[in-house]
């Protein structure tokens, strides 16, 4: 948006505000001055000049001597011009004077005559295409004067930079508005809030779709003589970079400037039937010509303004050729609408035809303004183009919006700015820029927005609007309060974070799929018809075949992983996921999400280590249960816990999966259930994944594992008194569990023993059938005294006891 300060003053008065104080303002109230620039200061070297005298050239028809008096200086000058007269008041570059195209003015001789500068035409000064003659300037003009202050040029071109909400300051009179916000002065707008008398008989407006087009009004001018526009109109226009046309455009397009209302002037003569529709085109309209002369492509929701036979302009966008103003036009009909800015926007993308009519209509324009803005131009044509104005006109307003009344509390507004406000504060800042308020109670106010402030829907946006009045930069700056306390984490997410760094520690890595899977994926784990995990939650709009239920298993998407590792030669692999399953409960219910834990272990123990340093055994059953107990004792999960001990069993027959092999299956159970298993998979089932190399798994529910209470930790003083370690081999029947024989020891109360572990276990050709060694390390310490022998025997007898009797075994020799 771009005017001139000089303008702006018409409507406010801006005090001793100096223009980079006003810039910073009004950048400060939300409108971005880009730049103050300003106007046409290549013309600053030019000046006025007076013609004295006009005598032909000696040496060539077309051209004449010139006496011109520029202050006291009198000068020679060879001009070809044809309106060139005596006492003409005109514009004369000097020699030295660059002009706006960059050509340097020199002395010189034209036609063996000398010439002293050069007259000038408005084009040769960039104010016009008009080249018909030299500038033509009031004759009472002094002579000499710098020709940017003897046009009133002298001015300054302030452009703003408007966000898509402020449609309203797309107008000198809405900048305006705002200053007097600042100043506290008031507005004084040359039209404001006309009124149309009742319609005319002399055409009709009619509209198809109101929610297209919420507002037409149009007023008849008869008796119009099109010319030049005087020069204040086309200087106001010129310093804001429009192009002057004739004195009806240019007209409409200062008022929209003005009031931000795009205007259009039809030839009133050439409108078929004396109609005006506003409607889509038909199916047999397929091209319209607009106002530049390019034939351009209609499409069918566009909008369009049509006379009785065809469409003369695309709404909101551009005039057509058909119903152009021209010079022998001499009735106009002037129109003012208000059309839906979706559609506006839509059209001017598709003919790429933006225009500052469109501009406007995009970002929403006022339809209560169309009538001030179609009375201020029809004054205009009646005052410069010598028009009668036809009594009355058509406002056809069938967009009406309801009232936008909203309610602003008070101590609200304080509390959000951070400063102490009252109903006279606030009152005074919203009725500066024409927010109508009272007061409900004392500490509300019935605010009523005008309709030009589109943007105003919410008690907030009100509250904007008082903190920008105030200033943001006279709003006091505070620190927020911030609690030094540390903020309570979730427990089990912590736990997820503890597992993911434990698995990763010990040569896993954690896989992440998608919770979206193939149904399937349960065929091929072999399960049976009636198992819950064959109850799947569909997806309604999958986005493949392969993702078109909700899993209810994290293995089979592990097995894939496995699968494509192998693919690209990488055979040992180690991975987890901790992720979660989904189970459907009824129609029109969320399902039930339950976390787990699942790993993977196939290929080599020691992954992709070297052979000459690490051995190529493979994995096993071992390496999963491995994982799983230094798992749990990080998490204090195993051990001495009597109530959440988490411990190792064989299934039962019927406990078995059907995608887990029996002879190598390990249940894990707690005091709270059943907690998960691990296994080796059926080599069947990993061929019907396309592996086919030895796989092992473990399968947690990891919400269960959440639940369980860890071992409190306990801390004592290191040992000052010496260990003394002892060992043990017994022979004992090869269905005793080792692990047995372990709890065995731990629960024998002998106060001395610190810690046992196993450290052998052996079935051989050397051991009678039926039985197997098993090697336990025992440590003694008494935290007291240094152990003698005998307190070490003794206590170490016992045991010994307590194991062969208990496990009918023996000592083993040799």
């Amino acid at each position: 948006m771009k005017f001139t300060l000089s303008w702006l003053k018409e409507y406010v008065d801006t005090g001793d505000l100096s223009p980079e104080a006003l810039a910073e303002h009004l950048t400060m109230l939300g409108l971005e001055v880009e730049g103050v620039t300003e106007v046409f200061p290549e013309l600053k070297p030019l000046k006025t000049a007076k013609v004295l005298s006009v005598e032909p050239h000696p040496n060539a028809d077309s051209l004449h001597l010139c006496e011109v008096a520029v202050g006291e200086e009198i000068l020679s000058i060879v001009c070809g011009a044809p309106n060139v007269r005596k006492d003409l008041v005109t514009a004369i570059a000097l020699p030295g004077t660059i002009m706006p195209d960059g050509m340097k003015i020199k002395p010189s001789k034209v036609r063996g005559v000398k010439s002293n500068g050069m007259l000038c035409s408005e084009r040769e000064l960039g104010l016009s295409d008009s080249h018909t003659g030299i500038m033509e300037l009031p004759d009472d003009l002094a002579h000499g004067l710098p020709l940017r202050s003897a046009l009133g040029l002298d001015d300054l071109q302030i452009e703003v930079d408007l966000t898509p909400n402020r449609p309203d300051c797309a107008s000198v009179i809405g900048v305006a508005r705002e200053v007097a916000g600042i100043t506290r002065t008031p507005l004084t707008p040359p039209v404001s809030k006309a009124v149309l008398e009742p319609d005319t008989c002399e055409f009709t407006v009619d509209i198809e779709d109101s929610e297209q087009c919420g507002r037409y009004a149009a007023r008849l001018i008869k008796g119009v003589t099109v010319a030049p526009s005087p020069w204040w109109i086309r200087k106001r226009l010129l310093s804001i970079g429009l192009r002057p046309i004739n004195n009806v455009v240019d007209i409409t397009n200062l008022v929209m400037m003005e009031y931000g209302q795009p205007l259009h002037a039809f030839d009133y003569d050439t409108l078929a039937g004396r109609q005006i529709l506003v409607r889509f085109p038909k199916s047999s309209e397929k091209t319209f010509t607009t106002l530049d002369g390019v034939e351009r492509t209609l499409e069918q929701d566009m909008l369009m303004i049509c006379d009785a036979a065809q469409p003369v302009a695309v709404a909101g966008v551009m005039g057509g050729l058909n119903s152009e103003v021209t010079e022998t036009t001499t009735n106009i009909l002037l129109e003012s609408a208000c059309f839906n800015a979706i559609s506006i926007r839509r059209t001017a993308r598709r003919l790429n035809l933006p225009s500052e009519a469109s501009y406007r209509f995009e970002r929403g324009v006022d339809p209560d303004g169309c009538i001030t803005a179609m009375e201020r131009a029809a004054s205009l044509l009646s005052e410069v183009a010598g028009g009668t104005v036809v009594p009355g006109g058509v406002d056809r307003y069938g967009g009406i919006r309801p009232l936008n009344s909203q309610t602003l509390r008070i101590s609200r507004t304080s509390a959000l700015l951070g400063i102490d406000l009252d109903y006279d504060k606030i009152a005074d800042l919203l009725q500066s820029i024409g927010i109508r308020c009272v007061e409900k109670d004392k500490d509300t106010l019935w605010v009523n927005p005008p309709s030009f402030r589109i943007d105003i829907e919410r008690e907030v946006d009100l509250v904007e609007e008082v903190a920008r009045l105030i200033g943001y930069d006279n709003i006091p700056t505070s620190l927020p309060t911030v609690s030094l306390s540390y903020p309570e984490q979730d427990p089990q997410r912590r736990l997820r974070s503890q597992t993911a760094d434990l698995l990763t520690s010990i040569g896993f890595f954690e896989a992440i799929n998608y919770s979206f899977v193939t149904e399937k994926h349960l065929s091929l784990m072999q399960l049976a018809e009636n198992d819950l995990r064959r109850k799947q939650v569909a997806l309604l709009n999958p986005l493949s075949e392969e993702q078109s239920v909700m899993r209810t298993m994290l293995l089979p998407a592990l097995l894939e992983n496995v699968k494509r590792n192998i693919n690209f030669q990488k055979n040992n692999v180690k991975l987890f996921e901790l992720g979660k399953v989904f189970s459907p409960q009824g129609e029109n219910e969320q399902p039930i999400e339950k976390e787990r834990l699942t790993g993977i272990l196939s290929g080599r123990r020691d992954g992709d280590a070297s052979s000459l340093y690490f051995s190529d055994e493979n994995v096993d059953i071992l390496d999963a249960k491995g994982g799983l107990e230094e798992l749990l004792e990080n998490l204090r999960l195993q051990g001495c816990s009597a109530t959440d001990l988490v411990e190792f069993r064989i299934p039962e027959e019927e406990e078995v999966e059907p995608y887990s092999d029996a002879a190598q299956c390990l249940l894990l159970d707690s005091k709270k259930g059943a907690l998960g298993q691990l296994a080796r998979l059926q080599p069947e089932v990993a061929k019907l994944f396309g592996i086919k190399q030895e796989l092992f798994f473990f399968d947690l529910d990891f919400e269960l594992l959440c639940s369980l209470q860890a071992i409190p930790k306990n801390f004592s003083s290191l040992p000052v008194f010496p260990a003394v370690k002892r060992d043990i081999a017994l022979l004992v029947p090869v269905e005793v569990k080792a692990g047995d024989l372990l709890e065995t020891v731990r629960s024998s109360k002998e106060k001395f023993i610190e810690h046992c572990e196993i450290f052998d276990v052996y079935q051989g050709k050397s051991l009678e059938k039926g039985t197997k060694s098993v090697a336990i390390s025992l440590t003694y310490r008494s935290p007291t005294k240094t152990l003698t022998e005998k307190n070490v025997n003794k206590s170490h007898t016992k045991i010994i006891q307590k194991l062969t009797s208990q496990f009918n075994g023996s000592l083993r020799e040799g």
